[in-house]
């Protein structure tokens, strides 16, 4: 199942493709790592209770800040393999409006193929990873 450009943000998109194009495990991996390794610094400041995503195995954190209407995201997880996942959101969510995040249906993640690949806690963390952002999102629109 492939879901159509039109239906995701894209940066999203892009990494979705490139993820589906992938049949191996190991290949959609090496993706993931290299997306981690294009995260920026995150500081350990930002490391709070506030911004850490409940449900992960690992360690997994998430801010939002809103410039000019849009949603930045930055992340980071001691896990290199999670990191990728959050990596693969950040990179593909920054940049929306906070109601586009709110709205971004979680199917594109079964488009993917890492649901599978995943083992279930991570497929877990990715979804909880998600709904951090979204909620996020969620309460700068409240602010």
């Amino acid at each position: 199942m492939s879901l159509s450009s039109t239906q995701l943000p894209p940066a999203l998109d892009r990494i979705v493709q490139r993820l589906a194009q992938s049949t191996e495990p190991k290949r959609k991996y090496e993706l993931l790592i290299t997306l981690a390794q294009r995260l920026k610094s995150f500081p350990d400041s930002e490391k709070t209770p506030e911004n850490k995503v409940p449900g992960c195995a690992s360690q997994v954190f998430v801010v939002a800040n809103l410039e000019d209407g849009k949603v930045l995201f930055d992340g980071d997880s001691d896990s290199q393999l999670v990191k990728g996942l959050v990596a693969l959101l950040v990179e593909g969510l920054s940049g929306l409006t906070p109601q586009e995040v709110v709205e971004l249906s979680p199917e594109f993640i079964t488009a993917t193929g890492l649901d599978v690949s995943l083992t279930p806690s991570r497929a877990n963390g990715f979804y909880n990873i998600l709904a951090k952002m979204k909620q996020k999102s969620q309460a700068l629109t409240e602010s």
